[in-house]
């Protein structure tokens, strides 16, 4: 809040210390929006991120990802170089006429989460499925021969 002093002659009637005025202007400071903005960026951001469930199997690891009201044409998943990328991208938009006004609403929604794979999975045999607000991956784990036990000789 900015508060108006009365000047007589280029002076101040309602004389103020230095210390008044520094603490005002370091409460006006955290007050202010700017300190405020990466604390809403974080919870409008964790918002629209959907949750996600990894599961350690014996022959897969299993990703679940919560995504209710989407269809499994919203998704696009990839694996480049290790990296396994879930994203969407929503966009929808209503209108509603009547005779004495017309209302129209848009939403546009989108996420992307990546996850690095470990070396020892089969990428080739990833499958998905979009079932009842969950979107199931299965990351096959690759079968790993077991290390063959030898004796060597000395001659």
């Amino acid at each position: 809040m900015v508060q108006l002093a009365k000047r007589n002659n280029g002076e101040n009637l309602a004389p103020r210390s230095f210390m008044s005025d520094f603490f005002r202007d370091v409460d006006r400071f955290f007050e202010n929006d700017i300190m405020r903005m990466p604390m809403q960026w974080g919870r409008q951001m964790m918002g629209s991120m959907p949750a996600v469930n990894i599961r350690d199997n014996e022959k897969d690891y299993a990703i679940e990802v919560a995504a209710p009201g989407m269809t499994k044409q919203d998704f696009d998943i990839n694996v480049n170089e290790g990296v396994l990328t879930i994203s969407s991208q929503k966009e929808t938009s209503n209108t509603d006429e009547q005779e004495n006004y017309t209302r129209r609403e848009y939403n546009y929604s989108s996420f992307s989460r990546s996850f690095r794979l470990p070396e020892t999975v089969n990428q080739e045999d990833i499958k998905a499925r979009y079932e009842e607000g969950i979107l199931h991956i299965t990351v096959p784990k690759a079968q790993v021969p077991e290390k063959q036990k030898r004796s060597i000789n000395i001659e």
